[in-house]
């Protein structure tokens, strides 16, 4: 690598002492954004609150990206979060919710507009990587998860943890999750069931295994390449991912994927809870008191979004998830779950209805109905 790109790099990874520099750097700080060589790194950086997405990220983001697509002098993406903790641990939920109940319509622009930054990541003509580095839940989720490569360390905590607040595993969950091995993706969408590390991995949401301590490393060499590619990106990750996975490693959920295959395997979501009773396990019954402290309303909107997003394309999951999320921020449950849980945190969420059986066919539909005054999502 030239000793100027070094320098430029070393920038941006240290990224308290940009503006020695002299180059140009996103504004504000929330977002900072660099090409070096060929390769455009972005940082969140929120660490203070573990580069959980807002709305300015994710207007700063997308058209970044976009202008760097048609850019010939760019060849490569790379996306991180800054400091140690995190990638991006989500969406801004509260700010969302706070945000909305002031004017209304805030929801109804944040959901779409973050979608539209996923599904331009998810379809990006360019190799695209994520690092995610730390805790990467719901959006961080959505800005990582849709790309050719993620890359997983050891200090990686991922969960889609939506049921539990009363929304759904949004952000094209629907997309990749059902895509995952047997009812692995049912499993984790309902429960929330959080994966770390290597097992991230070995699940199928991240590409790519290196230790954390070989981040810098692997990112100046993917910048002191001349010419990136899919095939050279590729081969440079699988080497690095081969010299972290040297030791044997068992995926958490060795012991459990088949009953996990079987129990979530089931026609409905009552099925799934009489199928837990049924099994009676200690696995089964710690499973089922989860599900039980979840959404009602939730957990049957989520199954029906996995058992659909299963058949449906990239750009049709997020059009059936901008419906999914609007009419959440219509309903009773995302503003309790997120008093119980994030505000208040008495973890006593009151659900409306509290029970499977209250959430009729009808309140399922309606969630999945079209969306009127012009809500409907487009994408490009």
């Amino acid at each position: 690598m030239f000793p100027r790109s070094l320098k430029r790099l070393q920038v941006v990874l240290n990224h308290a002492k940009m503006c020695s520099a002299g180059m140009a750097i996103g504004s504000h700080n929330e977002v900072i954004h660099q090409v070096v060589n060929k390769t455009a790194m972005i940082v969140l950086n929120r660490p203070q609150a573990l580069n959980s997405l807002n709305y300015s990220m994710i207007q700063k983001i997308h058209p970044q990206i976009r202008a760097w697509e048609t850019d010939s002098d760019v060849q490569l993406l790379i996306m991180k979060g800054a400091g140690e903790k995190a990638f991006c641990a989500g969406g801004d939920i509260v700010a969302l919710t706070e945000n909305h109940k002031k004017d209304g319509k805030y929801g109804f622009t944040f959901f779409p507009d973050e979608y539209k930054l996923d599904y331009a990541l998810g379809t990006y003509s360019k190799p695209y990587i994520a690092i995610i580095d730390g805790v990467t839940m719901g959006g961080g989720v959505g800005l990582s998860v849709h790309g050719q490569f993620r890359v997983a360390t050891e200090r990686t905590l991922f969960a889609m943890p939506e049921t539990g607040i009363g929304l759904v595993p949004d952000v094209g969950g629907g997309y990749f999750l059902p895509r995952l091995e047997g009812k692995l993706g049912m499993y984790l969408a309902l429960t929330g069931y959080r994966l770390k590390g290597r097992d991230v991995q070995l699940a199928g949401v991240a590409t790519h295994y290196i230790q954390s301590n070989k981040i810098t490393e692997l990112e100046e060499t993917l910048v002191g390449l001349d010419q990136p590619s899919i095939k050279n990106v590729n081969e440079i990750l699988d080497s690095f991912h081969k010299e972290s996975t040297s030791e044997q490693h068992d995926f958490i959920l060795k012991s459990e994927i088949d009953k996990i295959n079987k129990v979530f395997s089931g026609a409905s979501l009552e099925q799934i809870f009489e199928n837990l009773e049924k099994d009676g396990s200690e696995w089964a019954l710690k499973e089922l008191n989860k599900l039980k402290r979840m959404s009602p309303t939730s957990m049957k909107v989520t199954f029906r979004q996995i058992t659909e997003g299963g058949h449906l394309s990239l750009e049709d999951v997020f059009l059936m998830e901008n419906r999914l999320t609007q009419r959440c921020m219509e309903d009773h449950d995302f503003y309790e779950g997120v008093r119980a849980l994030l505000v208040e945190k008495d973890q006593k969420p009151k659900w409306k209805p509290d029970t499977l059986e209250g959430v009729t066919q009808e309140k399922v539909d309606w969630y999945f109905s079209k969306l009127p005054n012009g809500r409907e999502m487009t994408l490009p």
